[in-house]
């Protein structure tokens, strides 16, 4: 009998085995792209990586294409969704990372592991603007799926062309041209498991014909919504206690070194408590947390072409998107609540505990206002006002005005842009800290039980909804490329191709608090309420260049960009590759080239904040070992996340890389192709935080870095900053930190096998192994090695081996497809909160597949049915505590499982 497991490990063997076959599988989609270009009209085309109308679509450097038409037919209707088809992409931040942590939802790219911000980001070849909120990157969730002609993903740096953020690579989202009728379709994702259900509709509708008509103006419409997926809908929620927290409800309390809760030692009668070994309890936060947020987007794209006298076009293109994503976490928690044995009247306080022994005369080194001697340390949950609640509003609009054309003898492209980005943030379910101090302080607040009618009127009146933070980004760009043939100088048979171009811009960019709302919420949030970040930069660029046939078989291409920037300076970027082809069935390649990522305005203007640290710590002086000293209690010094100062820096200098690529692509018969290309990055001067677990690990090295109270403690409130008296903090400001190196392969395969009667069979696979990995967390330190392990910096692993393979059937209106991806496992992060984590523990590695049938008419109904995730693969348990999530670690895997999904559309 077939059973599903004994399927899955077939299926396994059977994708495994080809990829190894064809030499561990990773171009193929290349090799589509040449056969795509040789069936059309000939025809000078533009790809992604040079500025050179060329006819030969197989270049010096490296490209994925991906079709839309088949993406969509894999049940992909997300840019995130197609991240997750390239092996080339390590990691990349999902809306679910928007879960407690104030990225505006925002979704990015991360070829190659070595960040967000220098994987470049292109629709139509040209720039979007950044996230607002960072300034970083563009968000990959403002671009419209159902748009799209194809993806194009450059594989190679490319500043030399593309300037700033193209170091781990380009990717460019192409948009149809040309679009002509209409189409109407709308589909279902219903995932097996409770949560997470999905809709998508869209429409598109073109008319005129730039070849007949002289004109062509287009429209897409797109809407996409998926419910929240929260992490009690999953099993894998209960793998272990993740998210502890000492904030609890009912309240744990702290006399000196003692600490206990009404329902202690069992914890049972809690909200979600469990004991904490130590007479007190812990709450498990992660059972409040959404796995997958809810989100609902927006999009609209209009393009417009008209044919000018003289061969030249106008075109114009504008960009409209939303995207709102809702988040939710455990509610408030009050880590720095006092309570009296006597209220202010002299009557005791009905709500202190009776087994409270400690005595009277009891004090600590620093006591706020209305504090007196014999108090109780309080850690708290606002239960009473629900769970805290995180919405995300993500505009962005794009105008492009273009004219492109020939005069004498060059091809031209030029146009004026505009993009803007802003993101709002709105809180729901918090409450006012200063209200609840005095409300627990004045024993109106019964922190350890039910509330009385006063109680229950004052929580009523602390809680608090508004918006926290907005942000605004705007770019203004001028660009202007030409190329041309200049004859054949060197008598190859083909002829010298020269581009040049120039470029100038400008950007702005600010971002605010909402100073009332902020104070408020500081407690809770850590957000400093004068937070105001802003500012400006002009940038101009010129660039060139030059492929040179040597000989029939071999070109050498040489470019160089140099880029000016108002507030850093300058960087020149030459790159240099060659593209030799001694028979028609053996191509080879190879480049390098110097890039450059310049700090973005938030890491240069970004105001100086002091909020909370991302990780639980030990005070290195007042809790050694996780011991206090004499005179210092475990609930303000042991295990907690401290106050730490955060900021931008005037005198940052560019990232600075170097990249090189050398490759083959074979094709030992017809239809069949497979590439090896080797890739290498050397990184220096990277940008960024000096990890807190360095400066908590090594306070003697870093003991600088170190600013305490007047009692000499590091603060864990919000609230108690930035008074300097009552403030203890770290100082961990953007800085220049040290290098990244990394190398490896990208393999490639790609078959079509052509049958009499039985249709057509593709088997695509393309797979990325890392040989190396490592990096520095400053200048001249050690270097760490990260593939296959999560560094004990905080910093998320790098797989060594990734693969996506595709077998499609096609006969007539007919199609049916099985894709699956494939991960390693890794060394995974040690929670030091978990007691039962496995020493060494690590994470297995990953296979899903993916199947679908459908029927499409050229003209007429399309139907696709298919399952996500076939076999329902739970994530692999995961014990990191970067984010909110417990269980497994979404930024690598899907929480929804097995998802079974529909598509209908009608085109006329």
């Amino acid at each position: 009998m077939l059973t599903e497991k004994t399927m899955a490990r077939t299926l396994r063997l059977i994708f495994s085995g080809t990829t190894l076959a064809a030499g561990f599988g990773f171009a193929g989609n290349a090799l589509a792209q040449t056969q795509d270009v040789q069936q059309a009209p000939i025809a000078r085309v533009e790809i992604t990586g040079s500025a050179i109308k060329r006819i030969d679509a197989e270049t010096a450097v490296p490209v994925t294409v991906m079709r839309a038409e088949d993406l969509k037919r894999e049940g992909i209707t997300t840019i995130e969704q197609v991240m997750a088809n390239l092996s080339v992409s390590q990691a990349q931040q999902t809306s679910s990372q928007a879960v407690g942590s104030s990225t505006g939802g925002a979704s990015f790219a991360d070829l190659r592991g070595i960040g967000a911000n220098k994987t470049l980001v292109l629709l139509n070849g040209r720039r979007l603007a950044n996230n607002a909120y960072d300034s970083s990157a563009p968000d990959l969730n403002i671009i419209p799926f159902a748009a799209l002609e194809r993806v194009e993903v450059l594989r190679d740096g490319a500043s030399s062309l593309y300037g700033s953020d193209a170091v781990g690579g380009v990717i460019n989202f192409i948009t149809k041209k040309n679009f002509q009728g209409g189409v109407i379709s709308a589909g279902i994702d219903s995932p097996q498991h409770p949560g997470g259900r999905g809709y998508n509709a869209n429409v598109a509708y073109g008319f005129g014909d730039l070849d007949t008509n002289g004109w062509n103006v287009s429209a897409v419409f797109d809407h996409q919504e998926q419910n929240h997926v929260a992490g009690t809908e999953r099993s894998y929620n209960k793998r272990f206690t993740g998210g502890l927290s000492s904030s609890t409800f009912p309240a744990n309390y702290y006399q000196g070194g003692a600490s206990t809760n009404p329902v202690a030692p069992s914890c049972a009668g809690g909200v979600a408590t469990i004991p904490n070994g130590k007479g007190a309890c812990f709450m498990t936060t992660s059972s409040f947390v959404d796995y997958v947020p809810r989100s609902i987007r927006d999009s609209g794209l209009f393009r417009g072409t008209l044919k000018l006298p003289g061969g030249h076009e106008l075109g114009v293109e504008y960009l409209t998107s939303q995207s709102v994503v809702a988040t939710q976490i455990a509610p408030v928690p009050y880590g720095g609540l006092y309570m009296n044995r006597l209220l202010p009247s002299g009557a005791p306080n009905p709500f202190y505990p009776t087994n409270a022994s400690l005595s009277p005369t009891y004090t600590e080194d620093y006591m706020p206002d209305g504090v007196q001697p014999g108090f109780i340390h309080v850690r708290w949950r606002d239960m009473p006002n629900g769970v805290r609640q995180d919405k995300n509003t993500n505009n962005q609009q794009r105008l492009v005005v273009s004219l492109q054309g020939n005069i004498a003898g060059w091809d031209y492209d030029t146009a004026a842009s505009w993009n803007e980005n802003r993101v709002k943030e709105r809180l729901i379910g918090y409450s006012n800290g200063d209200i609840i101090s005095q409300g627990v302080l004045n024993g109106v607040i019964n922190p350890f039980g039910d509330q009385t009618a006063a109680g229950t009127a004052l929580l009523n009146s602390a809680g608090l909804e508004g918006e926290i933070m907005h942000a605004r980004g705007q770019s203004t760009t001028l660009d202007f490329h030409a190329s041309r043939e200049l004859g054949d100088w060197l008598k190859a048979g083909r002829g010298v191709g020269l581009a040049v171009g120039a470029q100038a811009g400008y950007d702005k960019f600010t971002q605010a608090a909402n100073p009332e709302f902020a104070a408020k919420v500081i407690a809770s949030t850590g957000i400093d309420p004068a937070t105001y970040n802003s500012g400006t930069r002009h940038t101009y660029a010129a660039y060139g260049e030059l492929n040179v046939p040597i000989l029939k078989t071999l070109d050498v291409t040489v470019s160089a960009r140099y880029d000016k920037y108002s507030d850093f300076g300058t960087s020149t970027n030459p790159k240099v590759s060659f593209r030799f082809q001694p028979v028609d069935a053996v191509l080879f390649r190879g480049s390098y080239s110097t890039g450059f990522r310049a700090p973005s305005l938030y890491d240069i203007h970004s105001a100086q904040t002091i909020t909370n640290t991302g990780n639980t710590y030990n005070d290195p002086v007042n809790c050694p070992g996780g011991n206090p000293i004499p005179g210092k209690s475990a609930s303000a010094n042991c295990s907690q996340q401290f106050q730490a100062l955060l900021g931008g820096n005037n005198n940052l200098q560019p990232e600075k890389a170097k990249n090189a690529t050398i490759g083959v692509m074979i094709e030992p018969i017809k239809d069949l192709s497979v590439g090896v290309d080797i890739w290498a990055i050397s990184l220096r001067n990277s940008i960024g935080n000096l990890s807190q677990d360095f400066i908590f690990g090594n306070p003697t090295k870093y003991a600088a870095l170190y600013h305490r109270n007047q009692a000499g403690d590091l603060s864990i409130d919000g609230s108690q900053c930035p008074n300097p008296i009552t403030c203890g903090y770290i100082d961990d400001r953007t800085q220049n930190l040290g290098g990244t190196i990394t190398n490896g392969v990208d393999l490639s395969l790609n078959y079509r096998l052509r049958t009499r009667g039985f249709g057509t069979f593709t088997l695509a696979s393309n797979a990325t192994w890392v040989h190396k990995y490592q990096f520095q967390n400053e200048n001249g330190g050690t270097w760490n090695q990260n593939i296959g392990i999560y560094a004990p910096e905080g910093t998320g692993p790098v797989f060594r081996w990734q693969n996506t393979t595709n077998l499609i059937w096609s006969k007539d209106q007919m199609s049916a497809g099985l894709t699956a991806r494939y991960k390693t496992g890794y060394i995974d992060q040690v929670n030091e909160n978990v007691n039962n984590q496995p020493a060494g523990y690590r994470v297995p590695s990953y296979t899903t597949f993916d199947g679908y049938v459908a029927w499409n008419e050229k003209k007429g109904l399309g139907l696709t049915v298919g399952v996500r995730n076939l076999f329902d693969r739970n994530p692999p348990l995961s014990f990191q505590s970067s984010t909110f999530q417990a269980g497994y670690d979404p930024r690598y895997y899907d929480a929804v499982g097995r998802t079974f999904y529909a598509r209908a559309s009608y085109s006329f």
